[in-house]
Order: structure tokens, then C-alpha cells, then sequence
């Protein structure tokens, strides 16, 4: 059976409006030990428009030599934002962030209305566990063979 993203994906978000001062981004990424906060309408606050990644912060200000108290998380979000619908299958999500080179995966539902994030290191937690389960199964079978039969 497939898993879904909505049975391991992070459903709580941390989120920032777009007027957000990039400096007050990266305090609250230190906070909560956070690599990246989805921006939200600042109408609608459950729906995405962008995401501000710990790497955004560095090259886009750090690098520059940009004070972050002036910018803001609408300045340097990425906007072209790739969208992952709860219900996608967890190799669906692979692909997704394979083909637009991502770490992460904004989950919204069909509304638009953002219901979790997905980051590389989740699928790689999921697909550890999926392993291991394999690997002990393997290894009890392994048992079975060799146990004489009565």
C-alpha cells in the first residue's frame, strides 16, 4: 500500500507574511531550528505564496552583503512555489522534488489551503523505516529456511 504524504509529512508549518523582515525570518528559523518558513497571503493566511529558505537568507542577503532588518521574506521568497496535494503518494513527492530540484514540498489542499510541509529528510526517514521493516522481514524469512521442518 502507498503512503501517503498526509500520513508523515510536518502538518504544523511555520509560516511568515511577506512583509515579514527577512531578519525576523531567520530569528525565528534559529528559534525553532528551521531550515525554511512558508510565506502566506497576508489576507488569507492559509494560502502560500512563496517559501524562505535558510539558503535564500545566505545568497540572496548574507552573501550580498544586504542588511536582512531592510529586506523582507517577500523579497527574497522563492515564488515559483511547486505545490504537493496531501493524497500524493510519498515516490509521487520523490519525483515532484526531483524534477524541480527541490529539498522541500509545500502540501496544499485543493483549495489552495496549505496543510503541511514535506522535506527530503522525511522521505529519507520514511524510505529508512520501509527498509528496515524489509530487512527484518527478510531476516525472519531467512529463519523460517533454516529451521528444520517437522
Amino acid at each position: 500500500m502507498a503512503t501517503l504524504l498526509k500520513d508523515f509529512a510536518t502538518s504544523v508549518v511555520a509560516v511568515v507574511e511577506p512583509e515579514t523582515a527577512a531578519l525576523l525570518a531567520a530569528q525565528i528559523m534559529r528559534r525553532h531550528h528551521l531550515g525554511a518558513l512558508v510565506v502566506v497571503d497576508a489576507q488569507d493566511k492559509s494560502r502560500p505564496v512563496g517559501i524562505v529558505t535558510d539558503r535564500d537568507l545566505v545568497l540572496e542577503l548574507m552573501a550580498e552583503g544586504l542588511d536582512p532588518a531592510v529586506f523582507t521574506a517577500g523579497d527574497i521568497m522563492s515564488v515559483n512555489l511547486v505545490l504537493a496535494h496531501p493524497d500524493m503518494d510519498a515516490l509521487e513527492a520523490v519525483q515532484l522534488m526531483h524534477a524541480h530540484q527541490l529539498r522541500r514540498l509545500v502540501i496544499a489542499d485543493e483549495a489552495g489551503r496549505l496543510t503541511g510541509i514535506v522535506s527530503l529528510e522525511d522521505i529519507i526517514e520514511l524510505l529508512a523505516r520501509e527498509l528496515g521493516s524489509l530487512a527484518g522481514g527478510l531476516a525472519n524469512a531467512r529463519d523460517r529456511e533454516t529451521n528444520p521442518r517437522v
